[in-house]
């Protein structure tokens, strides 16, 4: 078999009838790759722009969840701070309330001294009356 003279040159005609420097099988190859690599280029695209689109929406879901963490602290030292204010109140309730027990001893005490005085009164006016 005679080996074609173009060929041994590194010279071929395509099914167009234009000289290539490349065998056909080579040109065609290199083609589809070119047409894959584009394909594969048109997809990473498109990867990115959904993983870009994904972490915008964790970015916003983690600033949301930061937000309800800063919420849910401050709602959490309000409550402390209720809290405390609670216990003082009580406290001054209770101090009041021991004062006015004691208060209210004082009073009985002197109430039933005035009892007392007012017996010993009534007795020396009855006395009194009945020496005349």
């Amino acid at each position: 078999m005679a080996k074609d003279p173009m060929a041994e040159a590194g010279l071929h005609f395509d099914e167009l009838h234009k000289l290539r420097v490349l065998e056909p099988d080579v040109s065609q190859n290199t083609i589809e790759l070119k047409e894959e690599c584009e394909d594969f280029v048109d997809k990473i695209g498109q990867f990115q722009k959904i993983v870009g689109g994904l972490i915008e929406l964790v970015d916003e879901l983690a600033k949301e969840a930061e937000t309800e963490k800063i919420k849910a602290i401050g709602a959490r030292n309000l409550l402390k701070s209720v809290e405390k204010q609670r216990e003082a109140q009580q406290q001054q309730l209770q101090a009041l309330i021991a004062e006015k027990k004691m208060q209210l001893e004082r009073y009985r005490i002197e109430y039933e001294a005035l009892q007392k005085v007012e017996a010993e009164q009534s007795e020396f006016i009855d006395q009194f009356i009945l020496q005349k």
